[in-house]
């Protein structure tokens, strides 16, 4: 069964098929296009408002017409979605209610009177045939060949819009008072993304449903948003994300009958953003792990060797340092010791005999340099009088890590200069050991 199904769904052969796989590709792609823009304004639950704003509109249309019609039940979503953005703005701007609050209380004012209208409408002369229920969980294998088309003309114009109006509408995200210098009313491209967004939610309403069409707004742009820092990137990565979801949901959907394709759809794309914050290579969980714990264990190899060259001065000679001389300058048990020894080891900076640890040359020079960017960092903090001698420690020490020589350059100049120290004879400002923080930093 499940064979003759996929075989059917690939050969395309099937009207039905066809209309369902298109229309969920053309709301899964317009989803992500427009979700980009949405998520990143932060407006990312007024999709959600919109969605239960334009239920009313859906039944107050076939109340007043009596047609099942697309084209006239989208029209009174729209009219309802305009409404219902209308009250928000206006709770918005003239109260002292939050966004957050009025999106909340327009979403759920709209759809309480939805669902009352909704059962009026089941109980009133052929209403129970209506079908109009579908709009709550969507029914995408009811789309026929002019809902399609409705829906690719509507998917059209919003394609060409965000194409017109690309770069005001990055400006508007960034930098909306740029945006007014160029001559642009920053409130009617505000406007101008809302609509859009809207009409996005309409495109999607009859196959995904009130319920879930904000799912499909949201999830496949914040996907996207784990690949790039570059918006383009994003929408085309968003796009993608949420015509993948349209065309898989569609797949499972043809497989296993009386699967709805519209919850599908947003499981497919819940199964994007998992594995793309999973595995992104930057932005990713494991990407932040493996930078955590790349940083912790440079950060304690630098240890080790700023302890060597420190045991060194304190006394006075260039010998090979024990493990247990090492724990108690580190601070840290002896087998941590050893192991970070034999890390170092590895990449020749130390040498290991007979138990102890001896820095190589190219070990000095590192060390060296850890032990002059500490150093030069607390003189700095203290001579600036931006903490006192006994509190400079630990920020010199989270510190060390991230200098590079230009900077060290420049801190030298700067003491030299300001305060007449001569960065060769910088020593500790202590007198004595200091402590070593753990963990990693990125």
């Amino acid at each position: 069964m499940l064979v003759e199904n996929a075989l059917r769904f690939l050969s395309l052969a099937d009207a039905n098929v066809r209309f369902v796989l298109l229309g969920s590709l053309l709301i899964g792609a317009t989803g992500g296009l427009l979700g980009s823009f949405a998520v990143l304004r932060r407006r990312s639950l007024v999709g959600d408002a919109l969605a239960h704003a334009a239920l009313p509109g859906v039944a107050l249309a076939y109340l007043w017409t009596g047609s099942k019609a697309l084209p006239v039940l989208l029209t009174g979503a729209a009219i309802s979605g305009v409404l219902g953005v209308l009250v928000m703005q206006f709770i918005i701007n003239f109260t002292r209610v939050k966004a957050d609050s009025a999106i909340g209380i327009v979403l759920s004012v709209f759809f309480g009177v939805g669902i009352v209208l909704l059962t009026h409408v089941q109980r009133v002369g052929t209403g129970n045939q209506s079908g109009l229920d579908k709009f709550l969980f969507g029914q995408a294998a009811s789309l026929v060949d002019d809902d399609l088309r409705v829906m690719s003309v509507l998917a059209g114009l919003i394609i060409l819009a965000v194409a017109l109006f690309f770069k005001e509408f990055k400006a508007l995200i960034f930098d909306a008072d740029f945006l007014q210098t160029l001559g642009y009313s920053a409130r009617w491209t505000d406007a101008l993304l809302m609509g859009l967004i809207a009409l996005t939610v309409i495109v999607g309403l009859q196959a995904v449903g009130v319920v879930l069409i904000a799912a499909m707004l949201i999830t496949p742009a914040v996907a996207a948003r784990f690949w790039t820092e570059q918006l383009h990137k994003m929408v085309l990565l968003a796009a993608a994300f949420g015509g993948l979801s349209g065309v898989v949901g569609t797949f499972i959907s043809a497989l296993v009958p009386r699967v709805p394709t519209g919850p599908v759809m947003v499981l497919i794309a819940t199964l994007c953003f998992v594995v793309s914050a999973l595995f992104a290579p930057r932005r990713g969980v494991l990407a932040r792990w493996r930078r955590l714990r790349h940083n912790s264990r440079r950060e304690s190899q630098q240890h080790f060797l700023r302890a060597c060259v420190e045991l060194q001065e304190k006394l006075a000679t260039s010998r090979p340092l024990a493990v247990e001389e090492l724990a108690i300058e580190m601070g840290l048990p002896p087998d941590r010791v050893k192991h970070l020894g034999r890390q170092l080891a590895d990449k020749r900076l130390v040498s290991q005999q007979d138990g102890r640890f001896a820095l190589t040359a190219l070990g000095t020079e590192e060390g060296l340099f850890v032990v002059k960017s500490h150093r030069l960092w607390e003189h700095y903090l203290y001579y600036r009088a931006i903490l006192d001698a006994d509190h400079v420690d630990r920020p010199a020490d989270e510190v060390e890590h991230l200098l590079t020589p230009e900077i060290i350059a420049q801190l030298e100049d700067i003491l030299q200069r300001e305060q007449g120290l001569d960065p060769a004879q910088i020593v500790n400002i202590h007198g004595t050991g200091s402590h070593y923080r753990r963990g990693g930093r990125e």
